[in-house]
């Protein structure tokens, strides 16, 4: 960052980019990676595509066509609101088509600096439009975009999971919530990790909970196996872990090789059926549950994905810190640690160098 002078107007952007891979921002540099995770929402990113030219949903734009900044009010001189225009465009991209409006000054809560909000807006496309609130310094020559974060809740309680069940120490001090998708093969990868590996290296320190997240764009029976899963959860966890813990297995043998939804939904049902029977639950209640295939509670979860901004599987939540992807045990493992640690709970050691590596065996 650059001192400034008294022509030269400086921007300070405190929003750190992360990529969406899940979504179309205007803001955001598209960048195509191997990536171990299963990615939804393949119509909105079709919508988004269709929408590249009149949203300006890209990183460059051969239009130049183009107003300049306009002052809506008295508060920001004309020679200062260009300043910000052209920096604006320059930091966040800005397609060439959009105007720019800045808005008057107003107070903030930060010394030496006023609030001024700048519009972005699309002549031809009045719904294209975004407002976003900078802070402009008393001499005109610095703007800054900050990002404010409440932080009311431990970080434990940022994620819900109530009335999920529980694997684990349920009275343990860290948890790990997982946003999983049965059909996932990369969920797989990460559940061959979590159990047994991290269950029996942390032992009572931990407990984990999965969330139901479904992408049935990618996995036609992910759904069917969730409510399912849901039904024998209502009566047992053990039952609900033990079906969860034999479709991240056997995956592959569910599709089959051709591919038939209906063998797969039916290879499913028979499969919660005999888990019921193996864990002594109620049958007829059980086989109720399965016909009726209520999808209701996992929309609910995946609304709430939805609304936490959580757009692909696995995402995992170790204390509210979120983690993208299969991670491998070394990666989950120093998460972990630094959970409990802030706890104030110390962590086991790390196994010796010289010791077999603990890769978790597939539960059978």
């Amino acid at each position: 960052m650059q001192r400034s002078n008294s022509d030269t107007a400086r921007i300070v952007d405190t929003d750190a980019y992360q990529p969406n891979l899940g979504a179309c921002n205007s803001n955001d540099i598209i960048e195509i990676s191997r990536k171990a995770v299963c990615l939804p929402q393949i119509r909105t990113i079709l919508v988004c595509l269709l929408a590249l030219a009149a949203a300006g949903c890209k990183a460059q734009t051969t239009s130049s066509s183009g107003s300049p900044a306009q002052s809506s009010g008295s508060g920001v001189d004309q020679k200062t609101a260009r300043k910000i225009e052209v920096l604006a465009r320059s930091k966040l991209n800005v397609p060439t088509e959009y105007v720019v409006t800045v808005g008057q000054r107003g107070s903030s809560n930060l010394p030496g600096f006023d609030t001024v909000k700048v519009t972005f807006s699309l002549p031809s496309h009045p719904d294209h439009s975004q407002t976003l609130s900078f802070l402009l310094s008393s001499d005109g020559n610095t703007l800054a975009r900050l990002s404010e974060w409440n932080l009311p809740k431990e970080p434990s309680e940022l994620i819900p999971y109530a009335n999920r069940p529980v694997r684990g120490n349920p009275s343990a001090k860290v948890v790990i919530v997982n946003f999983d998708d049965l059909e996932c093969p990369y969920c797989a990868k990460m559940h061959a990790e979590l159990f047994p590996a991290t269950v029996d290296h942390y032992k009572g320190l931990i407990k984990i909970v999965y969330r139901d997240l479904p992408l049935e764009e990618l996995h036609p029976w992910a759904m069917h196996a969730a409510v399912n899963a849901n039904c024998l959860a209502t009566q047992n966890a053990d039952a609900y872990w033990s079906y969860v813990d034999y479709l991240h297995v056997h995956g592959e043998d569910v599709t089959g090789p051709d591919r038939n939804l209906a063998k797969s939904t039916a290879t499913l049902d028979k499969l919660a059926t005999q888990q019921g029977a193996k864990s002594g639950l109620d049958t007829a209640k059980l086989a109720a549950c399965i016909a009726k295939q209520d999808e209701s509670a996992i929309r609910a979860e995946m609304k709430q994905a939805d609304d936490l901004g959580i757009a692909q599987t696995p995402t995992l939540f170790v204390n509210g810190e979120e983690m993208q992807g299969a991670l491998d045990l070394g990666t989950l493992w120093t998460v972990i640690d630094r959970a409990l640690v802030s706890e104030g709970i110390m962590p086991p050691p790390m196994p010796k160098p010289d010791q077999p590596s603990q890769t978790a065996n597939p539960v059978k």
